[in-house]
């Protein structure tokens, strides 16, 4: 089995509907309008966000964070997961009527209890909502720096990229960057490819969440690959919410090819049908992949991941020597 990581999944929408099921009984919620047959109902990205803010509306303690990251690294691991980052938001936590700090300390907790099991390492990732607004997000910056939790690493944005100009973001990562957290932001999913510029202008991140419009702009794509920036890639999700209508259109091979680094990661994989083996599965057939290739993509994440380098270390000598991977 080809070793794995993950550095983009957004944790309330890596709940399966197994689990909301569970979690609807335990609130006495009637899940039928989202979930039927055992799976998320969505078809459009207004009714997508409708599922997910419903099934989310069903973590509501302590208890519930900590099985839901418990739960999906778990899951994770015996995919052959060796690493995993969350997106956490702030803001879904004070909607659930918990602190932040209640609800970092809870996912921390599932995040143990999973490494405890199967030996996955985990991180954080506090995410601002981009169309909260400005003070929203340098909010959630702020948490980010003060919370102190060890295995909160970093910071980024989500929601939606066409709202606002994200140069009004600057201060927010200038909070995260001065207080060493690693540093990430979507764009170039539902946006174009201006969105990835401007990120890379403003922002200067290490790290893309998505990043896949830039192949729109072969001067983009060279300056992504030039400066190292990793873009990580969601294929499936991007299918799915139709960015691109194929496997055949999706420009992974292509940004690959140019010298892009480029990660693999299942984005809300519950709410997309998918897994993080299924994205490597789709890498395989879809972009013609072999398992040396998805090992180098294991090991492009780790080391963009933001870990410590002792960490890094350990995992990417899980990885082997790269020139011994199989074919």
């Amino acid at each position: 089995m080809v070793l794995k990581a993950e550095i983009h999944c957004h944790v309330e929408g890596a709940a399966s509907p197994e689990l909301v099921i569970k979690q609807a009984r335990k609130y006495g919620a009637d899940v039928s309008g989202f979930i039927r047959d055992g799976s998320f109902v969505w078809h459009d990205f207004t009714s997508f966000l409708a599922a997910y803010d419903a099934a989310s509306s069903l973590f509501r303690d302590e208890e519930d964070y900590a099985r839901l990251t418990e739960t999906y690294l778990t899951s994770l691991a015996r995919e052959g997961a060796i690493y995993s980052e969350v997106f956490t938001s702030p803001d879904h936590a004070v909607k659930s009527g918990l602190s932040p700090t209640a609800y970092t300390n809870a996912l921390g907790e599932g995040i143990r209890r999973a490494n405890a099991k199967t030996g996955i390492e985990g991180r954080m990732i506090v995410t601002g909502v981009r169309h909260f607004g400005v003070e929203s997000v340098e909010a959630a910056a702020r948490f980010a720096v003060k919370c102190g939790h060890p295995l909160v690493t970093g910071f980024g944005m989500a929601g939606e990229e066409r709202f606002g100009d994200v140069e009004d973001y600057v201060r927010a990562f200038e909070i995260a960057r001065e207080a060493g957290l690693g540093i990430t932001v979507h764009a170039g999913e539902l946006a174009g490819w201006e969105s990835v510029r401007d990120a890379l202008d403003h922002i200067r991140p290490s790290r893309i969440g998505h990043g896949v419009r830039a192949i729109e702009n072969p001067d983009l794509v060279k300056r992504i690959a030039d400066e190292g920036v990793v873009l990580e890639v969601c294929p499936v999700s991007n299918i799915e919410l139709k960015v691109f209508p194929s496997y055949a259109d999706h420009p992974f091979p292509k940004l690959r090819a140019a010298g892009c680094k480029v990660t693999l990661s299942s984005d809300d994989p519950p709410y997309f049908w998918t897994s993080l083996g299924k994205e490597y599965a789709v890498a395989k057939e879809h972009f013609g992949l072999s398992d040396r290739d998805l090992t180098a993509v294991t090991r492009t994440a780790i080391e963009a991941a933001f870990v410590d380098r002792k960490t890094r270390k350990a995992l990417l000598a899980k990885l082997g020597d790269p020139t011994r991977a199989g074919r």
